[in-house]
């Protein structure tokens, strides 16, 4: 069966031979109207409309639209629907000043306090940055006790937070400078935490292998039950004599000669 564009232009000519001779037109109008049919059929053969796109006007009529809420966008073109602005009459809100806004009274010795170097500024010059020392090296920090190692953990830490702090503010307020030294200052107070880490783990590896150790003593007792240590029976070893020997007698001819005798050999 031929398709609709296949019988288009056989049946526009034989319209126009029709209107020729039946109706005795022009061949101007009748090579319109040709013309135009053959339009009509192209257009219903590449017809690209959706059938669900129709919607019908008689009443009880099925709703065949798709419902989709972003018809009609495109990501390439940048086109599709608008958000749309909220018109009000009311004026906006203005801010109080702060000679206006009543006075809050805060404790003086509020933890919070301890994020700041100075109640004052909320961040430091650079030149006060620079003014540290360097962190503790693991050797000095082996010598310290469980509690000075504890006190000076948290030392690192709030001084780290002050650190933090600085930064933070400076980031906001865009000042451009006191990085470089902030970083030189929290990298030597790491340092420090890093060590204190390092000797916790190098103790916490010796209690391991104490109780390994103490597990295979007969005189520790790890069960919690009595005394922690109790040493067994030993045997002193007697003490050997030692014989001291005489004194040796010196002849009377072999005795040192006295003063007057010395004198008179002189």
């Amino acid at each position: 069966m031929a398709s609709s564009g296949a019988m288009g232009p056989a049946m526009g000519s034989m319209l126009l031979q029709s209107c020729r001779v039946a109706h005795g037109v022009s061949a101007r109008r009748a090579a319109a109207a040709a013309a135009a049919f053959l339009r009509q059929q192209q257009r219903a053969g590449l017809s690209t409309t959706a059938a669900m796109l129709k919607r019908h006007k008689y009443p009880g009529a099925r709703d065949n639209r798709d419902h989709n809420k972003h018809r009609g966008e495109s990501a390439i073109r940048r086109t599709g629907t608008r958000w749309r602005l909220s018109m009000s009459d009311e004026p906006l809100p203005k801010p109080v000043e702060r000679s206006q806004l009543p006075h809050i009274e805060t404790d003086e010795n509020h933890g919070l306090w301890d994020f700041f170097y100075d109640r004052q500024t909320v961040a430091q010059a650079p030149e006060e940055d620079a003014k540290h020392g360097r962190g503790w090296s693991v050797e000095e920090l082996r010598h310290k006790s469980w509690d000075d190692l504890h006190r000076l953990w948290w030392v690192c830490v709030k001084e780290r937070n002050r650190i933090a702090t600085a930064t933070w503010e400076r980031n906001k307020s865009k000042l451009g400078f006191g990085d470089a030294e902030s970083k030189t200052r929290d990298s030597q107070v790491r340092l420090t935490m890093r060590g204190i880490r390092h000797v916790l783990t190098e103790r916490q590896y010796v209690w391991e292998d104490a109780v390994k150790l103490a597990e295979t003593d007969l005189e520790v007792n790890l069960l919690g039950d009595g005394a922690a240590y109790t040493p067994s029976e030993y045997l002193e070893s007697e003490e050997a004599e030692v014989e001291v020997p005489a004194a040796k007698e010196v002849p009377a001819s072999e005795e040192a000669p006295s003063e007057e005798a010395a004198s008179e050999l002189a």
